[in-house]
């Protein structure tokens, strides 16, 4: 039996800071927006492990629609540093507030979850941690080596914050070599200001870039979200913006709105205008695009690696 996850229930507790804000009416999912609901034994198994070894995964705190599907395949992505943000970005569920203390643990507990799942390939990102001098780079640099040292052929993605003022902080992480860098873009830049207000569009466009300039090798990647009220035209833009920044590959999915005090859905795009994107994008230039209404940055990621590795290989001719 096919069912529509619920993600939609009203969290105010978790939101203070949306609490003032008035209710968004919650647009009804078009049929192409279906998943199944979770509960298969390697879903639990994989939740399992994750509450073992007390670790927070984005699939959880972010309310993912995949969570079904990835834990199910044991496939997690796990979210270092906590489970508070220091942001409040309208489109997104994680809890903001005073964040706790890092575990100093936390690096070695993620890279045995790892081993116990037997990733071929992981995803680890983080909240933003505004309150921390490298805004968390160095933790984020300790997981990387320490997956490393347990499972050393699993290839790791990280997914960052876009440590806003925070000096000398990116380059901790590159010098940890992941095999692909992630930082989402999120949406067009004409909606940073209602959708993205503590981020700054160009100064995100400049990390990707900077990824390159340190280390060609790595993988850069980001993604963004539609129905936010972006216009085509914006869309086009962005990539062009993330082909000048050399970013190999790009994620457009549907936003979908987590309760009725976060931004409203102000379209669904269908999956044929997902296809046009996708078309588009590959002729700008990317190395790997996914483009869906369910795509999510870490969704398929390992199968999308491998792609986007075949994919580099073949450009270099071999």
């Amino acid at each position: 039996m096919v069912t529509v996850v619920d993600t939609t229930k009203d969290l105010r507790p978790r939101h203070p800071e949306k609490a003032h804000r008035p209710d968004q009416p919650i647009a009804r999912k078009p049929a192409w927006i279906r998943v199944k609901a979770p509960g298969s034994p390697v879903y639990v198994e994989t939740q399992k492990i994750v509450r073992d070894n007390k670790l927070v995964t984005v699939c959880e705190e972010a309310s993912c629609p995949n969570i079904g599907e990835c834990w199910s395949k044991k496939h997690s992505t796990f979210m270092i540093m906590g489970e508070t943000c220091t942001r409040a970005c309208a489109f997104c569920n994680v809890a903001t507030g005073k964040p706790n203390p890092l575990d100093a643990d936390e690096p070695e507990n993620v890279a045995i979850a790892v081993e116990k799942l037997g990733l071929s390939h992981v995803v680890v990102t983080s909240v933003d941690r505004d309150d921390l001098d490298d805004g968390g780079a160095e933790h984020f640099a300790r997981t990387i080596r320490a997956i490393r040292a347990r499972s050393p052929r699993t290839t790791i993605e990280v997914l960052t914050p876009d440590f806003l003022r925070k000096d000398g902080a990116l380059e901790v992480v590159v010098a940890a070599k992941p095999d692909v860098f992630n930082h989402n873009l999120e949406t067009v830049p004409g909606n940073y200001l209602k959708v993205r207000p503590g981020a700054r569009y160009f100064h995100s466009v400049r990390l990707l870039q900077r990824v390159k300039e340190l280390d060609p090798e790595i993988f850069t990647k980001s993604g963004i979200m539609v129905g936010l009220g972006e216009e085509r035209d914006e869309v086009l833009q962005l990539m062009d913006d993330l082909r000048s920044a050399d970013v190999d590959f790009i994620t457009i999915g549907q936003y979908l709105q987590p309760t009725r005090k976060h931004h409203p859905v102000m379209g669904f795009v269908t999956p044929d205008e997902f296809k046009s994107y996708e078309t588009v994008a590959y002729t700008k230039g990317f190395l790997m695009v996914s483009a869906s209404p369910l795509t999510r940055s870490s969704h398929h990621a390992g199968e999308d690696f491998e792609r986007l590795r075949a994919a580099r290989a073949a450009k270099r001719g071999g």
